[in-house]
């Protein structure tokens, strides 16, 4: 089992070894940071969204800005948008699962908020629907997804697609991207 441990490490190290040598995939997090800290400068918000693990690692990265990273500070407007499970569930049964965040977006986001979506495939439909809101809204959109980008690619501004298929080693790395993200933000919004 100590070998399948090993190699497990071994395929996630490889994973995050091709996004290091990304150059494309590095420069678009490089310009996520000053877009995020421009938005909550300017009174914007950050949403995120996902669906199981994502939904999971949406929550997570919302939690790092809203509570701290690694300084003590303010917080800053981000939430993840399927906590309200009041909401997610009426509307899942009324409207269908595919809205729930689209609906939301619709009526909560403003121009120049920022939404970011977490599928590893690219391809969850309720996702790409609050995209397509997102964009009517002019929100700006951030993609996090694997290898191809999916149906998301064309929806979204920024696309962190890591160059993988295999979902636990993507999810991984969009941890990985997610907490650089929220402490170079978090270093720049409050330099001073």
């Amino acid at each position: 089992m100590q070998k399948q441990i090993a190699n497990i490490i071994a395929e996630s190290v490889a994973v995050k070894n091709k996004v290091l040598q990304d150059e494309k995939l590095l420069k678009t997090v490089e310009d996520i940071v000053p877009l995020m800290v421009g938005a909550l400068k300017n009174g914007n918000r950050i949403y995120f969204c996902g669906n199981g693990g994502s939904a999971a690692d949406a929550q997570h990265l919302a939690a790092e800005f809203s509570g701290r990273f690694y300084t003590d500070r303010e917080a800053l407007p981000a939430e993840a948008l399927h906590c309200n499970t009041s909401y997610l569930t009426a509307v899942a049964n009324d409207y269908g699962y595919d809205v729930v965040y689209a609906r939301l977006i619709r009526g909560i986001a403003n121009k120049g908020d920022i939404l970011v979506g977490l599928s590893t495939s690219g391809n969850s439909e309720n996702i790409i629907k609050a995209f397509e809101v997102a964009r009517e809204k002019k929100v700006v959109t951030i993609a996090f997804t694997g290898d191809s980008g999916g149906k998301m690619k064309p929806l979204s501004d920024y696309l962190i697609n890591i160059p993988s298929k295999d979902t636990p080693r993507i999810q991984e790395s969009h941890i990985l991207l997610g907490h650089i993200i929220c402490q170079l933000v978090e270093q720049e919004y409050f330099k001073k």
